[in-house]
Parts: C-alpha cells; structure tokens; sequence
C-alpha cells in the first residue's frame, strides 16, 4: 500500500533590507520638513502681523 502524501514546504524569508528601512527614513523626515516649513511660514507671514 503506497502512502500518497501532499507535502507543503512553506518557506519564510525573513527581510530585513536596510535600503527600505532608509528609504522610509528620508520620506518621513520630508515630510517633517514640508510641515515645518508651512508652520514656519504660517508663523511669520499670517499670525507675525497681528501680534
């Protein structure tokens, strides 16, 4: 009697790639810079001249 078995072999790869860790990085520190700029200029050109 042949035993006929279906194995799945499930591979995990486990990524750890630093180029998207970087990546990530830069664009959320843009971010902070576009948000700080518009806050800067916020600051200095709208509520500057009402105090």
């Amino acid at each position: 009697m042949a035993d006929n078995r279906e194995v799945e072999v499930e591979r995990k790869e486990k990524k750890s790639d630093s180029s998207k860790v970087g990546v990530a990085a830069i664009k959320y520190i843009t971010y902070l810079i576009i948000f700080f700029g518009i806050l800067w200029f916020l600051i200095n050109y709208v509520v500057g001249p009402l105090l």
